[in-house]
């Protein structure tokens, strides 16, 4: 470990100093030891290009000429329908202000009276998102996981490196965005323990005052990310890592989907679940929704870091 950072540390060096790209001096000094490949020799010729021009004779595997004609058609079919869906659903809305619309309705109304007492959630908003409608809430979590790994997919990233790499990478970085800025640091040293107390408290606080998880959740990234631009990406890495973003995912997602299965199938519909809401105004209140909003300011924290990253750096 020692001496691959002094490696990288003075291949470094010698870049800032001298102008020699380490990688490029390293792939030359490899081109240059390495033997020049063996010409075949011409009684293998004729083989060689025979087995080419097999390949190239080999016969392809061609469409149905009427694929490409379905498939449009379907396309363009199944878009008009999704267009004329959107567009009827657009027309029949009702007024803004008008007396049928939900805010005028009697379920303003139910959740304004009946929150409290059936969730035990002062802040109404927490005891819709994450109680009344939270099937909703769990497809939203799920679809940041699913965002992170499509960006993943097309971005062909591994996640997975060994040490050196990560150090040359490191270096290449601070080149180009060097990370000695004293102002910028002594800031980020006061403001990152602040900002991330603050975005716990307003997770923990969720279903007493304004505030939640994606809320929370998103002052957390922000505190990582203001911390990667002061010291940079290995500093990070000490407390978070591709592997700790895929385990703190993964079991925040599978902890609200169990929470939420269980919830549904014995406290739905005003039957008993077991689990007690309460004092409202306590902490420890409300039922599963302090947990719940825990898990998701995780989810929200691990996957605006993640993507910050994966855009910015163009790997994890």
């Amino acid at each position: 470990m020692k001496k691959h950072k002094s490696d990288a540390l003075a291949r470094l060096k010698n870049w800032l100093e001298y102008g020699d790209d380490p990688l490029e001096v390293e792939m030359e000094e490899a081109l240059g030891e390495e033997e020049a490949p063996p010409i075949p020799a011409e009684e293998d010729a004729p083989e060689w290009e025979e087995r080419e021009d097999r390949k190239a004779l080999a016969p392809k595997k061609e469409k149905h000429p009427l694929y490409d004609k379905v498939y449009r058609i379907a396309a363009e079919v199944i878009s008009l329908m999704l267009i004329a869906v959107l567009l009827y659903a657009a027309v029949h809305m009702p007024n803004f202000g008008g007396a049928d619309t939900l805010v005028n309705s009697e379920v303003s109304a139910f959740y304004v009276e009946n929150t409290l007492e059936e969730t035990g959630a002062v802040n109404i908003i927490t005891g819709i998102i994450l109680d009344y409608r939270g099937f909703d809430t769990l497809g939203e979590s799920h679809v940041l996981f699913i965002g992170i790994c499509t960006v993943l997919l097309l971005m062909s990233i591994k996640g997975e490196k060994d040490e050196e790499q990560r150090i040359f990478e490191d270096a290449y970085d601070r080149h180009f965005e060097p990370r000695h800025d004293e102002i910028l640091q002594t800031a980020t040293r006061i403001l990152t323990p602040l900002i991330v107390v603050f975005g716990i408290y307003i997770i923990v606080n969720g279903h007493l005052s304004p505030g939640g998880g994606f809320s929370g959740g998103a002052v957390l990234g922000a505190g990582l990310i203001l911390y990667q631009n002061a010291f940079g990406y290995l500093k990070v890495e000490r407390i978070f890592t591709f592997r700790t973003f895929k385990w703190v995912s993964a079991c925040s997602l599978l902890f609200y989907s169990l929470a939420k299965g269980y919830h549904f199938f014995t406290g739905a519909n005003h039957l008993e679940s077991g689990i007690h809401p309460g004092v409202a105004g306590n902490i420890f209140s409300a039922g599963l929704l302090l947990p719940l909003n825990a898990v998701v300011g995780l989810v929200v924290a691990c996957t605006m870091y993640a993507l910050y990253t994966m855009f910015r750096r163009g790997d994890f």
